[in-house]
């Protein structure tokens, strides 16, 4: 019997021309315990008020921890990060552990090892087809110098040499 072909494979091919960095999403969960996704869908929106956002699908395991969340932290993965992204990417991911992350003003939880974060108060939730755009007012954010953890063409590149 043939393999069934993915009738979004062309789609997903053309969507995957765009190079997107690679972040970690991170709240409190249910349970009270810190819930990390991997994520290529980060975006600013505004300055004024200072608005970023995201997609998550809605069948992903940490689906319905964001969406009881009042707040998300957003770090952005340095090059050399592949395997954070990966680990983060599983459908079971080892927890962070109490070493790997802080905490700043929403509660969420902040991957420490990063290029930037943002720390962000959920303001709006839209429904799009198979996902949610997370939209999110960020009150505290850092950056660092280095260089970032890019994803093209559903592979991993290690982007350009170091950005100020």
């Amino acid at each position: 019997m043939a393999a069934r072909k993915d009738p979004y494979r062309s789609l997903k091919d053309a969507f995957g021309r765009y190079a997107t960095g690679v972040a970690l999403a991170g709240c409190i969960g249910k349970a009270g315990a810190p819930v990390v996704i991997t994520v290529n869908s980060f975006t600013s929106v505004s300055l004024k008020p200072p608005l970023v956002l995201w997609c998550i699908e809605n069948t992903t395991w940490s689906f319905p921890h964001f969406m009881a969340a009042d707040a998300y932290s957003i770090a952005i993965l340095m090059a050399e990060q592949q395997a954070v992204s990966e680990r983060f990417a599983d459908h079971s991911p080892k927890p962070l552990a109490p070493d790997e992350y802080e905490i700043w003003e929403t509660g969420a939880p902040i991957f420490k090892h990063r290029l930037a974060a943002f720390d962000c108060r959920v303001k709006d939730r839209h429904r799009a087809g198979d996902h949610v755009i997370l939209i999110a007012e960020v009150v505290k954010f850092d950056a660092r110098t280095g260089r970032p953890l890019l994803y093209f063409a559903s592979d991993y590149d290690k982007g350009p040499e170091a950005a100020p």
